[in-house]
């Protein structure tokens, strides 16, 4: 791996340069994990004039063993002599007292109060923003970073699996979440990808819904969102049942109708589609049955270090899809007092030369009774 990072800390590098900087700093920790490895928990990364380092509050040992690996052999680490002291700011003193005149930071992730001490320990660097170059970086996937993503989808799926052969009728919405959080990490999860959703009846189909004390009744709908993290790569899945009888008329209605928009989208996930068509691809199928009042405020984004990246797949979005990029596709509709439907999926987008979309999350979309 110390070669992948090394190449993509070389990419991140030319995009400062082009910029004017003779260094950069990321403090992003999702971005930090992408160009250095798992690493402690408040470290920075720069990219320096004469070499790049980690800059820690504590020594690596000290962590508490995560079996996610360590950083970058490669990587000199600079450790701070006490527990109070700021890596960023550490960071720009070092580049500074290494000849660096300018240094490119990300003002996004950047406090006002950070940016001023950096301003303050050097006051003769140049601060530049690097924008969200990492980010962009990150978007498309290697294999490596694809099969850890298989591996939490298969996680998922399996926890899912498991809660739907147990009785549900009469357990809370929030016992349920949590019993799922449990199964991820017994399956091998690092944890949950998010906050797990679990919403019954007229909670159902409400995208991040936080789970209350409801419990389950016969007849509700029930959605479930989860994702599972898997050395660090973070997968979704949502599916919506119904409990304990037989679907009644517009649960079938309404759950077809959103399987119709799931189906469109996922089909249209090809190598050089706009955005904002995937989007579209879903919202016309609920827009002409006369469910745009209810309509998520986009059909699906990107996953990887974090649960939602780039790209979004939504109506003004601006950009076309690239092969190997992960992306959830999650329509839904919400009737208030009522219910709804969401179903989530993650997929890659492949070339059809490849077999089209790689569908990583596999439960059932049948609709069920439990």
């Amino acid at each position: 791996m110390s070669e992948v990072y090394a190449a993509r800390r070389a990419r991140l590098r030319e995009r400062a340069q082009a910029g004017g900087s003779q260094s950069a700093l990321v403090t992003h920790p999702a971005n930090v994990r992408y160009l250095a490895g798992p690493a402690p928990q408040d470290t920075v990364l720069l990219l320096g004039k004469r070499e790049d380092l980690l800059v820690c509050t504590a020594p690596l040992d000290e962590r508490p063993a995560g079996g996610e690996g360590r950083p970058d052999e490669t990587l000199r680490i600079h450790t701070l002599p006490g527990p109070d002291g700021d890596p960023a700011v550490a960071a720009a003193d070092l580049a500074s007292a290494h000849g660096a005149e300018s240094m490119a930071v990300e003002e996004h992730h950047l406090t006002v109060t950070r940016h001023r001490a950096l301003r303050s320990v050097a006051p003769a660097l140049r601060l530049t923003d690097i924008g969200g170059a990492a980010e962009q970086l990150r978007v498309i996937k290697d294999e490596e970073e694809i099969s850890c993503l298989r591996i939490a989808a298969e996680i998922a799926d399996q926890a899912l699996g498991e809660l739907l052969e147990s009785i549900l009728v009469g357990r809370t919405e929030r016992h349920l979440a949590l019993e799922l959080e449990r199964r991820l990490v017994d399956h091998g999860a690092d944890g949950p990808a998010f906050a797990t959703s679990v919403a019954t009846g007229p909670h159902s189909g409400r995208r991040g819904h936080r789970p209350t004390d409801r419990r389950v009744e016969e007849g509700d709908f029930l959605s479930v969102c989860l994702g599972a993290t898997y050395r660090g790569y973070r997968c979704e899945i949502g599916r919506t049942f119904v409990i304990g009888t037989s679907p009644a008329d517009w649960q079938i209605e309404l759950y077809d109708l959103v399987f119709a928009a799931q189906r469109a989208a996922r089909e249209s996930l090809t190598p050089g589609a706009a955005y904002r068509d995937v989007d579209r691809a879903a919202r016309q199928v609920l827009d002409s049955a006369g469910y745009s009042e209810g309509l998520t405020p986009l059909t699906g984004h990107g996953v990887g270090l974090e649960i939602d990246e780039d790209p979004q797949l939504a109506p003004a979005a601006m950009g076309k899809l690239d092969a190997c990029v992960p992306v959830t596709v999650e329509p839904g509709v919400h009737l208030p007092g009522r219910g709804g439907v969401r179903i989530d999926d993650t997929l890659v987008v492949r070339p059809e030369a490849d077999g089209g979309p790689e569908l990583l999350t596999i439960t059932t979309k049948e609709l069920l009774a439990l």
